[in-house]
């Protein structure tokens, strides 16, 4: 390649259903791809009876279901190589996941096992596959993660208690579906910290090394939409015109980041997750106004543009002015949606603070960080957000 030569690269699901009642063409994407399908999905969709709501739609397109309730809220190696177990017992050749991020990580990850070999450890990095995985289709309910269209899967290795960072175009869904009508039941606090997840995505894709501008035009339009719809998401679950719009924004986020990918945000909260088992949007939202105080001078521009797109006046602000709106537009956003004040009301403590650090500094996230950093200043942002 000659000097100055750039090549990007764009990855999406082949097929991507969206609006109301969309989860009921669950069953005819599943036949397309097998005869028995794994469902993997958490304890209380399970228990709540949506899990059995989709294996009815794809029992009623003549396709075999068993259900595996396994993903834990951080997926861990252990619950990807449970997922693995049953599959094969049961014979399943499709897999359907069900629920957020975590039960769309896990069943990738189950699917990336069946078909590669070896333990799911083995494929932390980027594009480790060597063979494609089990046919997915993926069933979203939470307007946050947008692991439903990525080729992105977080996984916790229960020995480091660290979050391994799986980046591989091979795990991209087949099929992802987003049927705000399965979104309506999730709590204020569960919509809060989704919506943040996906303002995170927004905003670091935007920001990154390695944004285009087909990323930059799906990353503003999901600020846009977040910035406007969030607050009235929260406040009332049964508001479909904001769930709708809230599900199209973090499928635009998803779009974002899946090829823009992220920053130190998501390496940090990735720490947090892994070591405390705290709550991934959660922790995005109280480290996303400080990592991004800290890359401010790296791309003031761009940080203007994100202040617009929250719904800011910028007239007549200097660039570095309209910078800091948007850090400012983002902790109001925060505030209003009830996300806690600092790390330090969810347990962390200032003495593994090193360590984490250390190991955010490796995530693969991290890489495409607008602003380069230190162990010192990432052992800093730590601190400025407890």
């Amino acid at each position: 390649m000659a000097l100055g030569e750039t090549v990007y690269s764009y990855f999406m699901p082949p097929v991507s259903l969206m609006g109301a009642g969309a989860a009921k063409q669950t069953g005819d994407q599943v036949k397309n791809f097998g005869r028995k399908a794994l469902i993997v999905t958490d304890e209380f969709l399970a228990n709540s009876g949506m899990a059995e709501q989709i294996a009815g739609y794809i029992k009623g397109a003549g396709v075999e279901v068993e259900i595996y309730p396994g993903a834990e809220p951080n997926p861990t190696d252990k619950n990807v190589h449970e997922g693995v177990e049953l599959l094969k017992e049961k014979g399943c050749d499709v897999i359907v996941s069900l629920g957020g991020g975590s039960p769309h990580d896990c069943a990738k990850g189950i699917g990336i096992v069946a078909t590669n070999g070896g333990c799911i450890r083995d494929y932390e990095g980027i594009d480790k596959m060597t063979r494609p995985m089990l046919p997915l289709i993926a069933v979203n309910t939470t307007a946050g993660t947008a692991s439903e269209m990525t080729r992105f899967a977080i996984i916790t290795n229960t020995d480091t208690h660290v979050k391994m960072a799986i980046v591989d175009w091979r795990c991209t869904p087949n099929v992802a579906i987003n049927d705000p009508l399965l979104m309506i039941s999730m709590p204020p606090s569960l919509t809060a910290a989704t919506g943040m997840d996906a303002l995170t995505h927004a905003v670091e894709a935007y920001v990154s090394t390695i944004a285009t501008p087909v990323t930059d035009s799906a990353a503003l339009m999901a600020i846009r939409l977040i910035a406007r719809n969030l607050r009235e998401a929260v406040a009332n679950g049964d508001n479909f015109e904001a769930r709708d719009k809230m599900a199209y924004a973090e499928f635009l986020a998803g779009m974002a980041f899946n090829n823009a990918s992220l920053g130190f945000v998501h390496a940090m909260a990735h720490q947090l997750g892994g070591l405390y088992n705290l709550p991934h949007g959660v922790c995005n939202a109280i480290l996303l106004p400080h990592v991004e105080r800290f890359n401010l001078i790296a791309a003031p521009e761009r940080f203007a543009h994100i202040a617009e797109a929250m719904g800011e006046n910028i007239s007549g602000l200097s660039v570095r002015d309209a910078a800091d709106v948007a850090i400012e537009a983002i902790e109001i956003l925060a505030e209003d949606i009830g996300i806690p004040a600092g790390l330090t009301e969810l347990g962390v403590k200032e003495d593994d603070l090193a360590l984490m650090a250390e190991n955010a500094m490796k995530d693969a996230t991290s890489f495409t960080n607008p602003r380069k950093a230190t162990l010192e200043d990432i052992i800093q942002i730590y601190k400025n957000a407890l």
